[in-house]
């Protein structure tokens, strides 16, 4: 190992795009004990100054931190050796970087595609942003820096860390003596605190996109901004967090994801990396096209003799602007005034939505209340959403949702998606976003315990473990579709691939499946729906890329 001469701070203009050197400087750092990390910054309060505040200049700012933090973060984090980088501009900005409020959509692919372009040189990434739309660009970096098949599983698949970062207050403030332009390090607050959690988060070997601040780390996808006052400005209500920093780091171990699982999908792998950045390229040049627009549900009068609403005419209205989806931010667990509380069918709001639904327009019922998950089969108020063709966001935040969204829609011509793939993939856990309902992942979650479930997106159907009467595949009016009838136990993906149930002894009660070479890369997976008789349940090597066991099959059912 060598030793690192500190300060290990490179600047502007110390490092090109190019491939070659690239290559170069990977193969020395793969024999060296420190940690290359290219800090990118798009703006936002931690780089902001001035009254009113606005971004500093990425120059101006990487020429401060390596005055003021150099020497400080050396101290802390010897093992990182760390470059800012200068060359990321936006074009709408005259000193190429923007407030967050500001970012567009394409400003997510540009944000990926720099970080693609440089990838090969760095171990690790921390993206400095404002906190405004954070929870946006956390969101959607996943889906543009890792890419899926088909059936949800990467294709090409991130490998290192990537972690946004900003602050409630700025780094650095105007001197108040000394040279014009001058400034100076800022003292309790917490834009240097959440900067150091990010450096801290570079040594985790964690796989995905994430948030650190406040003194925790979250999954990016799973954060969302709940206080403008408090340092504690991120939560990420229906996940744990990953990580916490204190005296000491705390890594929740069980909330980690897995990184590629194989070496040939991994971002490494230049053909991987080069998939990725025109994956990030094909989204760049239409998700302008693929609007999709959150839409918060309120007490709104209507008439049911004259069948109108007031939410309906909105909704119309906001439909008249070639949207592309609509994310319903509805009360509680997803509920929605239909306009006819009696009979749904005769509502304006059914109607619009059905009209629209039949257009091609992918309708999603999500929740404005901060925690929890939408349960469409919970009320009657909610029920009827299914029937006008809305798909439930499960326990996404809604800002994700819309993300999420958004980039299926930009992805589809480019991946060879229908319409039905589209809504089958958002109603799938692709990067840790949601709850996952309808699979049991041999790397991720490989055991389904009794008096647990798995269930169909639309809820028509579930794979339930009950521990009295057993494993059983149940629609949604209890009628038991498919079981393997043997007595109760745990479900388990194995490390061969073999789906087991084992009894209370470990015994085996029932096995399907045989020993494969991809082994942990194996998923039990409930799709499609028993409404319209698309209803499955299938073993998936997702390594191979096949169906290895069919259990059941509606279509077949019959």
């Amino acid at each position: 190992m060598r030793a690192v001469p500190r300060p290990a701070v490179k600047t502007a203009g110390e490092f090109s795009i190019d491939t070659a050197m690239a290559m170069r400087v990977k193969a020395t750092r793969d024999t060296e004990a420190a940690m290359d990390i290219l800090v990118i910054n798009t703006g936002g309060t931690i780089s902001s100054f001035g009254h009113p505040l606005a971004p500093m200049s990425a120059e101006a700012f990487a020429s401060a931190a390596e005055r003021h933090l150099s020497k400080a973060v050396a101290a802390r984090f010897p093992d990182l050796i760390l470059t800012y980088a200068t060359e990321l501009r936006f074009p709408t900005s005259a000193n190429g970087l923007l407030d967050s409020t500001n970012l567009q959509p394409a400003d997510w692919c540009r944000i990926a595609a720099f970080l693609l372009e440089h990838y090969a040189a760095y171990d690790g990434f921390i993206v400095l942003h404002g906190t405004d739309t954070m929870a946006h660009t956390a969101s959607a970096l996943p889906f543009l820096l890792n890419v899926f098949d088909a059936e949800g599983f990467g294709a090409a698949m991130l490998s290192k860390p990537v972690v946004l970062t900003g602050s409630q207050v700025p780094m650095f403030a105007h001197t108040e003596k000394g040279e014009a332009g001058e400034v100076a390090l800022q003292f309790n607050t917490d834009a240097f605190q959440n900067y150091c959690a990010a450096l801290a988060a570079m040594r985790l070997g964690l796989t995905e996109v994430c948030v650190a601040f406040g003194g925790k780390l979250l999954r990016g996808p799973r954060a969302m901004k709940t206080d403008t006052k408090r340092f504690e400005a991120f939560s990420s209500p229906n996940t744990p967090a990953l990580a916490e920093f204190g005296t000491a780091t705390t890594l929740h171990e069980a909330e980690i994801r897995p990184g590629p699982f194989r070496s040939d999908l991994s971002l490494d792998n230049p053909s991987a990396r080069q998939v990725a950045l025109a994956h990030c390229h094909a989204i760049a040049g239409r998700i302008d096209q693929c609007l999709v627009m959150p839409f918060t549900v309120f007490p709104a009068a209507f008439d049911q003799a004259a069948g109108s609403a007031v939410l309906a005419d909105m909704i119309q209205a906001c439909l008249d602007r070639e949207l592309k989806g609509l994310v319903l931010l509805a009360f509680g667990a997803g509920n929605l005034p239909s306009g006819d509380p009696d009979d749904p069918t005769q509502g304006a709001v059914y109607r619009v939505l059905k009209a629209a639904s039949d257009t091609g327009l992918v309708v999603v019922d999500a929740t404005q209340v901060h925690a929890g998950q939408v349960a469409l089969a919970s009320y009657a108020a909610g029920a009827w959403l299914p029937q006008v063709g809305a798909l439930s966001a499960g326990d996404m935040t809604a800002v994700c949702a819309v993300t999420k969204l958004t980039l299926l829609l930009a992805s589809a011509p480019d991946r060879g998606w229908d319409a039905r793939t589209v809504k089958a993939l958002f109603q799938r856990s692709l990067c840790g976003e949601m709850r996952s309902l309808g699979c049991l992942d041999g790397r991720i979650n490989p055991v389904l315990l009794p008096s647990h479930s798995l269930a169909t997106a639309d809820g028509s159907a579930a794979l339930e473990n009950d521990p009295i009467s057993g494993l059983r595949l149940v629609d949604g009016h209890g009628a038991v579709l498919w079981t393997p009838e043997v007595p109760p136990g745990r479900l388990v993906i194995r490390q061969d691939g073999r789906l087991t149930l084992l009894g209370s002894s470990d015994a085996a009660l029932w096995s399907v499946g045989g020993a494969r070479e991809s082994g942990q890369a194996t998923a039990l997976l409930l799709d499609g729906s028993a409404a319209d008789g698309s209803l499955r349940l299938r073993l998936y090597d997702y390594a191979a890329r096949e169906t290895t066991a069919v259990l059941f099959d509606q279509s077949q059912a019959a």
